[in-house]
């Protein structure tokens, strides 16, 4: 299992445009296969730093996962929604893996 932490650079005066967008992609990315955790928005300190942050299983997963959210209605929509209105000035996604769980339950 791999971890997804996408960081976004947001417009400051569009917040509740990502919000909506998050909120989207709250239906979208747990039915094209992601474990979803949840989408960050800004609250206290910088106006302008977000995060996504979703499970899955694998590289390859997650390369089947984004050709699913492509096709997927809601994420099509969710993408012309994000160029059009322009909220998301950065984009930056990394994949970590969790070291710190017990290997085997232990």
């Amino acid at each position: 299992m791999i971890t997804c932490f996408i960081r976004y650079e947001i417009d400051p005066f569009k917040k509740e445009e990502f919000a909506t967008y998050s909120r989207n992609w709250g239906e979208a990315i747990p039915r094209c296969g992601a474990d979803l955790i949840g989408y960050f928005g800004p609250h206290e300190g910088s106006a302008t730093t977000a995060y996504g942050v979703y499970n899955i299983e694998s590289l390859a997963a997650y390369e089947a996962y984004r050709a699913r959210l492509a096709a997927d209605p809601l994420g099509r929509e969710n993408y012309a929604f994000s160029r059009r209105e322009r909220f998301i000035l950065k984009e930056d996604r990394i994949f970590l893996k969790n070291v710190s769980m017990p290997i085997g339950g232990k």
